[in-house]
């Protein structure tokens, strides 16, 4: 028999671990074993009701066909005046490409800026599946460490050092997933200095407490953003989120939607004009809610003895210093998941400087959230 021949991209590709302690998880949980997810970064509430009355209605009314490539003009219209609104930026709809999610954003705005051998910049620790996209096209990953004293915030000058002739764009996440802090307005500003393009990758926004996201386009409009509807609007099943582009860029970006993905998906698109147009009670009431798990969950993690230098500000993460406990990470993931029941995601999926760390969900309920701290001070006692 033949074998198969794997191609090297895919060999490259690392797995992504959060989804492996994830899937041991619900093996255990098929067993019979109490299971506690802190792992996973989804949120545990429903979609606001107005959003799902929009897709029903769309639904009703047949609205089940191919958009144009672009996003339908209401859904871009509609980004353009929550970005006027939310951050006072001015933008067009010719400038916004709506789609399936924010992980297609991510692959076509790395596919339009890079040829193979070009470089990308990115923090470390950071979000783990960066890495993997700009491996699989080829270019090459440029590291900048961020450290715990600093809230893992990116230091300006270390990002100069490692910007070279193949440098296409820095690579930003603010709030951070997997530190859930915000980049400082002022490094901000220094780092939209710089003659690079940013991509910005703004999809924790409107998940802060006591703290405001900015976005990058406030600083410069040398800058592609990555946005989508999965978190704050806890739309993760509905797969869609957009990407804004300099002028220059879209038509390069619309052919490769046109030719990899078409169109996003034409009801949800309706719902979404809603998503951004309407008020949502149930929001403002989330945010509530994820600001007082946070907190609650903050104070038991340092009680029972690991490190939080800066606390998180946005997203729903904790990313929480284990060292004191032990240095391997990924053995001490899954040994807590086993001896524990209690799922969370070492540190290591998000960068070698991650390693030492748990990242730590608080998208889930607090009482879960307590018998989860309660399990793993008697275990750690």
């Amino acid at each position: 028999m033949d074998q198969f021949s794997i191609s090297d991209r895919c060999e490259k590709m690392s797995p992504f671990i959060v989804m492996d302690i994830l899937e041991r998880a619900q093996e255990l949980e098929r067993k019979g074993k109490s299971i506690i997810h802190l792992e996973i970064g989804e949120p545990d509430f429903d979609t606001p009701a107005k959003i799902i009355d929009a897709a029903k209605d769309a639904l009703d009314k047949g609205d089940t066909h191919y958009t144009h490539s672009l996003g339908t003009f209401a859904l871009r219209e509609a980004i353009c005046l929550y970005y006027k609104k939310t951050y006072s930026v001015d933008i067009s709809p010719d400038q916004v490409i709506v789609t399936s999610g924010t992980s297609p954003a991510l692959l076509l705005a790395l596919s339009v800026l890079t040829n193979p051998g070009d470089n990308i910049i990115l923090s470390n620790p950071g979000y783990a599946c960066y890495k993997n996209f700009i491996t699989y096209l080829n270019a090459e990953l440029n590291f900048v460490n961020v450290y715990e004293e600093d809230g893992f915030q990116y230091r300006p000058e270390k990002i100069h050092e490692q910007i070279d002739n193949r440098t296409r764009a820095i690579l930003i996440n603010s709030p951070s997933n997997p530190t859930g802090n915000l980049l400082a307005d002022e490094k901000m500003a220094e780092i939209a200095a710089m003659n690079t393009i940013i991509i910005s990758d703004e999809i924790y926004h409107g998940l802060t407490y006591g703290a405001k996201a900015r976005s990058i386009l406030e600083f410069t409009s040398r800058a592609i953003v990555l946005n989508g509807f999965s978190k704050l609007f806890a739309m993760t099943g509905w797969r869609l989120g957009y990407l804004i582009v300099p002028p220059e860029l879209v038509r390069p970006v619309q052919k490769m939607q046109q030719n990899l993905f078409i169109c996003a998906n034409s009801f949800v698109q309706h719902a979404a004009v809603v998503a951004l147009t309407e008020q949502h009670q149930e929001i403002d009431h989330m945010v509530k809610i994820y600001n007082e798990r946070r907190q609650f969950m903050i104070r038991r993690l340092r009680e029972i003895g690991f490190g939080i230098t800066v606390e998180p500000r946005g997203a729903f993460y904790v990313f929480a210093n284990a060292k004191k406990f032990r240095q391997d990470s990924y053995k001490f993931a899954f040994e807590l998941l086993e001896k524990t029941g209690v799922a969370v995601t070492p540190g290591i999926d998000f960068g070698d400087n991650g390693e030492g760390y748990l990242r730590f969900s608080y998208a889930n309920s607090i009482e879960n959230i307590s018998i989860a701290m309660d399990r793993l001070e008697k275990y750690l006692s």
